[in-house]
């Protein structure tokens, strides 16, 4: 697999000044390198403890879907408002450059009961403290986190109880 890192751009000032936006999406543009990163986050201990996985959108759906496939693991999506229909539970959460919410429809989450959170990039953890918090606040565990990226210096893991697993360290 060739050196992830430079498939990773980094877009400063966006979305809002003083933000360094690193962007993952490159990596799917090469599939040899897609491919054994998928195999590899599939291979996780985090994974084969979880009955199903929860992916945050919208790029963690990219991987999300393909470790799903890859792992035979049922994958549930975490929306942003006003994408996911019927009944829904729904938490806002602050970023480091604003506001959002995300939402899970009920009936996913009835039918398991330990997931594996996947996304793209792990900064400062509000997203993913989000989902945790969703998941906790029904009675649901959280085994761990599967993320392509994580920038180590902001140290988002430390807000959570559980393993955390990146592929990439800025």
């Amino acid at each position: 697999m060739e050196n992830l890192e430079k498939l990773i751009s980094t877009y400063e000032n966006y979305p809002k000044a003083g933000v360094s936006f690193k962007d993952v999406i490159e990596i799917v543009q090469h599939p040899s390198n897609f491919r054994q990163l998928i195999l590899e986050m599939a291979q996780s201990k985090i994974l084969k403890e979880a009955e199903a996985i929860i992916s945050i959108d919208a790029r963690g759906f990219i991987f999300g879907s393909a470790i799903s496939i890859q792992s035979s693991k049922p994958m549930i999506a975490a929306r942003k408002p006003g994408k996911l229909p019927g009944e829904l539970v729904t938490k806002k959460y602050t970023l480091e450059y604003g506001e959002n919410s995300l939402s899970i429809q009920k009936k996913a989450l009835k039918k398991y009961n330990s997931f594996a959170i996947i996304d793209d990039l792990l900064a400062t953890g509000g997203t993913v403290n989000c989902v945790s918090e969703l998941l906790n606040n029904n009675d649901k565990k959280v085994v761990g986190l599967l993320v392509v990226a994580e920038l180590s210096k902001l140290n988002g893991k430390s807000r959570f109880n559980f393993p955390v697993e990146s592929f990439i360290s800025f």
